[in-house]
This record gives C-alpha cells, structure tokens and sequence, in this order.
C-alpha cells in the first residue's frame, strides 16, 4: 500500500510548514502554517490549497509558532471540519497565538486603509481574530508519546523535539511504512528547554534545515547581551530587541535576570516586556514544568525581570522615554506587531541599538537590517536606519548543521529517503550534502506542491 506525501510549503523556504500525507483510506495535514518573509512567498497564503480543506481528516501539529500552525483559521474558515492534534503545551500557546494572529492582520489591514498605502480597496486580513477563536474548537490536545489515530489506517506518535514549549518530532506510521516528520528541533544544551528526544528508526524522514549551513557560535550569549546592553546604555541609548513572543522572549528574559543578578548589566535598568502574548505564554513555563529545564525558584526570576506593558497607552508611552532601557517586543524578524512602533519611534537615532537575537527569514526587516539597508519601509513609510543594528545568532532555538546531524546519527540504520525542508536553498542544499557526505544516506530537497509515493 503507498502513502503519498505532498510539500504544501516549507520546501525551498523557511516558512509555511505544511504537509499532506495520504493513505490509502484518510488524508492529514502534518502541520498548517503561514508563509512570511518575502512577498511572493507571502502571496501564497492567499492561494488555494491543492486540496479542498474539506477533504483533510485531522491537522498534525508539531508545534505551535505560526509558521508551522498560522494557517488554521484560514483552513478552518475555507471549510476543514475535521480534528486538530497536538500536544498540550502546544495548544495552550496556540490559543494565545492564534487570536493574536488574526488581531494583528486586522489591524494592519485597518490601519492600512486609514492610511490608503494597500493597493487593495479597502485592504482585508487573510484572516480575524474571531476566525482564530472558531479554530481553536476543533484542537484535542494528546500527551507525548500516546499513540492516536488522526485517520483511518494511520497511527501517530509524538516526541519531544525541545524549541520551544510543546515541541514534538511526529512519527507516523500506515500499513507498516513509518514517517518521520522532525519538526524543528532544537538544541541539546538549551538553557530553558530540554534536548530533542532521538528516534531511533524511519523508512522516511522530512528534516528541518533552518541552520543547515551554519553552526553556532561557542561565545556565551549572556555576555554578548551583556555588552550590548552596557554600550547602548553609555550612549544614553535604547535596546530594542525584536523577539518572538514564544520561545525568544522567555530565554532573552532568563538572561537579561542572570546578567542583572550578576551584576554584568546595571540592576537597575528598566526592562519592558511590551507583547500582551509573551506575557501569556511565560505565564505557561509555570502551567508546563515537566516541559522544560527550570525549577521553580529560576522560573519565577524570569517572569519576574521585566516590567509588563499591558495596554496599547502604555506601550505608546514607552516610545516618549528617554532613558535607557530595554525593550522586548513581538515580532522576532520586526515583520509585524507592537515592535513596529518602538523601530518607528527609535530607529533614526545613533545612540539606540536594534538587537535581533536569532535566525532572520529571507525578506524580513529583520533580514534587511542585518544586511545593511539604509531604511526601511514601515506602515508605508521609508524610515532611516540610523540606530546600531546587532544580531545575536547563538540564541537561536534551532539546532544547528552538526546538533542536526548527532541528532541524525542516532538512527539505527539509514531511512529510505531523506527530504530536507524548512531552510533556505542554501541552508537547506548544505544540509543535504551533509547528510550524504557525512551520513552517507539519500537526501534531497524536494520542490513546493512536489508529491512523493511512499511505498
């Protein structure tokens, strides 16, 4: 009997995680998230899926960043009726994420036509807020490692993959041929979250390459904080850090809470946390304890470190300080939310710092900063980057080519095939040159809307 797998996004790209699996008597979607990034990337989301959502049976999250989920309300919307899976932590962050997803795309679709800079009259969301809410029916939360069954004739398994809270590796298995999906994996040493678990056999495996053609960095990330922070500070500047509210955010705060009882930074600095979604989802590093490295007592001192703004007024307020401070707010790659305003508010004075703390999709602001762009266009307006401009890589929640590669080793014997996704073509293309020089295995990158036969 074949299974058909089919790479509905995050082939040839970092974003828009989305794969269909067919057995010979049910369809499921492996992941269901949202292209970001370039424009002619981002214009997909407006297409139609090669399949009626009202075909597809169950959605299989890995996890919970929208990139990999941002897609549902949509497939919700467009007609999908079926069963959302996941794993508890998961779902506890996608009912944050979600309805915050869809606020934000109406509110840039509002602001839009206040200002008329869409080409598009009037400018509508991809999505709202209350088609989030209408998703997040359909989700049922499995624990890791209980297996289900999300169609008929298919058996599912998740693991733990580390990342971000809820994370998991997904292994399906249909009439004796088992597929792996790894989801993003994330590194083995991470300071808040535990190591992916390894899996030990698959005829078949989609790998993540996010980090394909990099490794990290060995400098501690506490102290490149540390110093950017103190340089900022000596200029009577601002530290913006653009940072995804699930994940980024929490780690930067662990840090920031280890430098200030340290010593290394000024423990008197205002640290603001302005994203009501990041305050939500440290609040869950409390709920989910068996979900990551931190006893109680650490737990409390991240949430403790940053001052929370709580209201649109407040985090206006912040733009009209000038003092120095931090700022931590969503999005991670500055491609959308609260953020927007402090690099509107910040960006054309040499004394503040933007400081990205990881990977930046092609496309990005975030991207398009760290290369050097002299401005950049925010709510239709070119603004000049006048401000420092940093990045931290090492404080990335991917592991990098040779963490993905251990990771690979310890597999029992070899997969039939290798299909690498979730990179760049560059990062994805050096993942699979790896795998085979180093693994010896068959790897490649497969096409977007590209369908393999698994036999």
């Amino acid at each position: 009997m074949t299974l058909r797998l089919q790479f509905l996004g995050a082939a040839g790209t970092v974003t828009g995680s989305k794969y269909l699996v067919r057995g010979q008597t049910g369809s499921i979607l492996v992941d269901c998230g949202l292209f970001q990034g370039y424009k002619n990337l981002r214009l997909r989301n407006r297409d139609r899926l090669p399949v009626p959502p009202s075909s597809v049976e169950s959605v299989v999250l890995t996890h919970a960043h929208l990139d990999h989920s941002g897609y549902l309300p949509l497939l919700v919307k467009d007609g999908f009726s079926g069963v959302i899976h996941c794993s508890e932590a998961t779902y506890d962050l996608c009912k944050i994420l979600l309805p915050d997803s869809g606020r934000l795309l109406e509110e840039e679709a509002n602001f839009a036509n206040r200002h008329h800079y869409s080409r598009h009259s009037p400018a509508l969301p991809l999505y709202t807020e209350d088609d989030a809410f209408r998703a997040l029916k359909h989700f049922r939360p499995v624990p890791m490692g209980k297996q289900f069954s999300p169609a008929d004739g298919l058996n599912v398994r998740m693991q733990g993959a580390g990342h971000i809270l809820g994370a998991a590796s997904v292994l399906l298995e249909h009439a004796g041929t088992t597929l792996c999906f790894s989801g993003d994996l994330g590194r083995p040493n991470d300071p808040l979250m535990a190591a992916p678990d390894y899996i030990e056999q698959a005829d078949y495996l989609v790998v993540e390459s996010t980090y394909g053609d990099r490794v990290h960095d060995n400098a501690d990330p506490a102290e490149l904080l540390a110093q950017v922070i103190n340089s900022t500070c000596a200029r009577g500047g601002v530290t913006i850090i653009p940072a995804f509210a699930v994940g980024r955010a929490q780690t930067i705060m662990y840090y920031l809470q280890q430098l200030k009882a340290s010593g290394r930074i000024p423990a008197l600095l205002p640290v603001w946390l302005d994203s009501p979604m990041a305050t939500d989802a440290t609040a869950l590093y409390r709920r989910h304890r068996y979900a990551h490295r931190l006893n109680h007592d650490e737990c409390q001192a991240m949430c403790q470190v940053a001052q929370i703004a709580n209201t649109p007024d407040q985090s206006r307020a912040l733009d009209l300080r000038q003092v120095p401070m931090v700022i931590i707010a969503a999005s991670g790659m500055a491609t959308g939310g609260r953020v927007l305003h402090h690099l509107r508010a910040f960006l054309g004075d040499t004394r503040n710092t933007v400081l990205f703390a990881g990977f930046q999709a092609a496309g990005t602001r975030g991207a398009a900063m760290i290369a050097g762009a002299p401005s950049v266009k925010i709510f239709g307006e070119y603004l000049p980057v006048r401000a420092q401009v940093s990045q931290i890589g090492n404080l990335s929640a991917h592991a990098d080519a040779p963490e993905i590669i251990d990771w690979l080793r310890h597999f029992k014997q070899a997969p039939r095939q290798t299909y690498v996704t979730h990179g760049e073509p560059q990062a994805a293309d050096a993942l699979r040159l790896r795998i085979e020089e180093t693994l010896h295995w068959r790897a490649r990158v497969p096409e977007h809307l590209e369908t393999v036969n698994l036999s």
